[in-house]
């Protein structure tokens, strides 16, 4: 497949309540085509997040957007602009981070997690310098990391984000 420059076309998810931020690397061709985070079928983001808050997943995008606010997580990802070979992490280049900096001042995000070690790696080298927050590294929820069963990320975002979620 072909590299193509893209533009994150997804606007993030937060409120001014919002206390934790989670971030992904970019939004996989399915999401850009959605125009809304995790997409695609087979991505277990969902699954997971109803999980750990005790909620059904989630069915639309609005229903998305209350499971997340309900539980003050603000949602998007590190990069505003790439270069990318279809939803392919390993081929990002060109990047442009989004302006997170500007989303913290507007939340009262505490703390941030990063899906999966793509989005760590980019957020360690664009963003953490100026955010000046370490981020905390959780399990990618793509399919591709078939290593996770959705059982094992349940448990391993469970226990890293329970203490920050709002019941």
């Amino acid at each position: 497949m072909k590299s193509s420059s893209q533009i994150h076309n997804i606007d993030p998810v937060w409120s001014p309540t919002s206390r934790i931020l989670v971030l992904g690397s970019f939004p996989s061709v399915k999401s850009r085509e959605a125009e809304f985070f995790y997409g695609h079928p087979q991505n277990r983001f969902w699954k997971v997040i109803a999980s750990v808050c005790g909620e059904p997943v989630p069915a639309t995008v609005p229903e998305k957007k209350v499971l997340l606010l309900n539980h003050d997580i603000a949602l998007w990802d590190v990069i505003h602009s790439c270069t990318i070979s279809g939803s392919s992490d390993s081929s990002i280049r060109d990047v442009v981070p989004n302006n997170i900096p500007d989303l913290l001042s507007r939340t009262s995000i505490q703390a941030i997690f990063v899906n999966g070690r793509k989005a760590a790696d980019l957020y360690a080298r664009y963003l953490r310098d100026s955010v000046g927050m370490d981020a905390v590294y959780l399990p990618s929820t793509s399919p591709a990391n078939a290593a996770w069963t959705l059982p094992r990320l349940e448990v391993e975002w469970g226990e890293k984000l329970s203490c920050w979620l709002v019941e």
